[in-house]
């Protein structure tokens, strides 16, 4: 096989037919093989077993099908089951399956590494390799879906992108694969299902409202000041509050999509009153439907600690007080490294 080969995948259904014209064959093989791509998940040419032997050999001569693969999986005591990809390159990537009573979530990877050093989170501390194209995050779904049916009896309700990398810095192929992943000949998922969140790159949040997409948008604040924010977060440096701000009401205006803020707290650096009040100023000056509170979870390279229980309860009381809504989420697979800013590869 030859590395210039293409991925087969990365041609369009019209490709692929023009492709199987010009080699003599039927179109209706496009639509099959397709299928075989997006439907049936195949990871390989061998598996399309309604094609000739020869087909197949003909596709694996002019073609590449780097599927991911399962590399390791760990399953934490509440369920959750974390997932290490290998990719073609042999770079790593981690997904994770989160199931309660009401939902299957897939939390998804959209880069190897990140590039935005949040200080807080342990993919922040490793490198950004590269980006993931567009179908290796639709098999991350198609595997964590796999997983969800084997282990809950159930397909995957949502999607979050709240795995490694921002996706907000790998645009073009997070829409692809949301474009895939959504598509009746794809998982045929409800893009509403979908979650997409930025530590806040104000371009492009403008830019998914200039596309008129159709998920919805979390922006990871952790800090409703700016001088705190770029102590924890480098980006807000270039992309201010007031700018993430004004980037949010240009989406809401374009897309009426749903947003929501992620917040972390962190003892005696985001809750206190105080923090709690320069908070609801922001939550009041965007259309949001929801402010994620999310218990943090310890990692060895940061000094950070999470809060005892009583002053996120008040915390979370304050907010209620002032007609925020916000829910406390509990994490899940702290045992396995899993946990909201623990993904590393560690495995």
């Amino acid at each position: 096989m030859k590395s210039d080969n293409k991925n087969i995948r990365h041609l369009s259904l019209p490709a692929l037919q023009e492709y199987f014209g010009s080699i003599g064959e039927k179109p209706f093989r496009a639509k099959q093989v397709y299928e075989w791509l997006w439907l049936r998940h195949a990871d390989s040419f061998e598996a399309m077993t309604n094609l000739s032997k020869e087909l197949r050999q003909k596709l694996t001569e002019h073609f590449t099908l780097p599927a991911i693969k399962v590399d390791a999986v760990q399953q934490s005591n509440d369920g959750t089951i974390k997932s290490r990809f290998r990719l073609h390159d042999n770079h790593l990537v981690e997904g994770v399956l989160i199931p309660t009573d009401s939902r299957q979530t897939a939390c998804v990877s959209s880069q190897v590494g990140c590039s935005l050093s949040c200080k807080f989170c342990a993919t922040g501390y490793m490198d950004r390799k590269r980006n993931l194209d567009f179908d290796e995050i639709y098999d991350e779904v198609a595997l964590i879906n796999e997983q969800a049916m084997t282990s809950y009896g159930k397909k995957l309700s949502n999607i979050v992108f709240m795995g490694m990398g921002e996706p907000l810095l790998n645009y073009k192929n997070v829409l692809q694969a949301i474009e895939r992943i959504t598509a009746p000949d794809g998982l045929g998922m409800s893009p509403k299902r979908i979650t997409v969140s930025t530590a806040g790159v104000a371009k492009m949040i403008r830019q998914l409202g200039d596309d008129k997409v159709r998920f919805n948008l979390a922006l990871s604040l952790h800090a409703a000041n700016d001088k705190k924010r770029s102590e924890i977060m480098p980006i807000n440096d270039s992309n201010n509050l007031k700018e993430l701000i004004a980037a949010l009401n240009y989406f809401y205006k374009a897309t009426e999509n749903e947003i929501s803020f992620e917040y972390i707290l962190f003892k005696d650096f985001n809750d206190a009153k105080e923090d709690a009040d320069e908070l609801i100023k922001i939550y009041r000056q965007v259309p949001a439907d929801l402010v994620n509170i999310i218990e943090y979870n310890p990692i060895g390279m940061a000094r950070f600690q999470k809060p005892d229980a009583q002053t996120a309860e008040e915390f979370m009381e304050y907010l209620a007080k002032n007609k925020v809504n916000a829910r406390l989420r509990r994490s899940r697979g702290k045992d396995i490294d899993a946990a909201c800013g623990q993904l590393a590869n560690k495995g």
